[in-house]
């Protein structure tokens, strides 16, 4: 095994591993994490179609709907006549939606960051600072085989 693979392997177990424990930290029920990801597309992407959210969210269109009737049931979204085409939905965050989604943030930021001041000295914890910009670079790569 080369070097990279190495680290291919190695970091998607840890990063698999990372995920798994924010999810948990965050205090979302396990029924909740599909509908905290379209909480999440929306605040990143802004609003948009049940289409759109489907598409984006890698869901079947009816599979989204029934998300999003969920969400808009617990007033953490909304829908709204689209501007451009009064015959489409879009479908945005509410405030609570917002503060929803900002509350489970700051859970999981809460957690890493005591994580990282416990278990890492502060050599490690710049180490691990200098490495997140190796990460971003490797995320943002425009090189990938099929």
């Amino acid at each position: 095994m080369t070097p990279a693979e190495q680290a291919a392997e190695e970091l998607r177990a840890v990063a698999g591993a990372l995920m798994r424990r924010l999810r948990a930290e965050s205090g979302e029920p396990l029924y909740a994490r599909p509908l905290v990801s379209v909480l999440r597309r929306l605040d990143t992407d802004g609003a948009m179609t049940t289409a759109d959210l489907a598409r984006a969210e890698f869901m079947t269109p009816q599979s989204m709907g029934a998300s999003v009737a969920e969400l808009e049931e617990h007033g953490l979204v909304a829908r709204s006549d689209d501007p451009s085409d009064g015959r489409r939905k879009l479908v945005s965050l509410t405030r609570e939606g917002s503060r929803v989604l900002a509350e489970a943030r700051a859970r999981r930021r809460t957690w890493l960051a005591r994580a990282i001041e416990t278990e890492l000295d502060v050599p490690e914890q710049r180490r691990l600072l200098a490495s997140l910009e190796l990460l971003r670079r490797v995320t943002e790569s425009k090189s990938h085989q099929p």
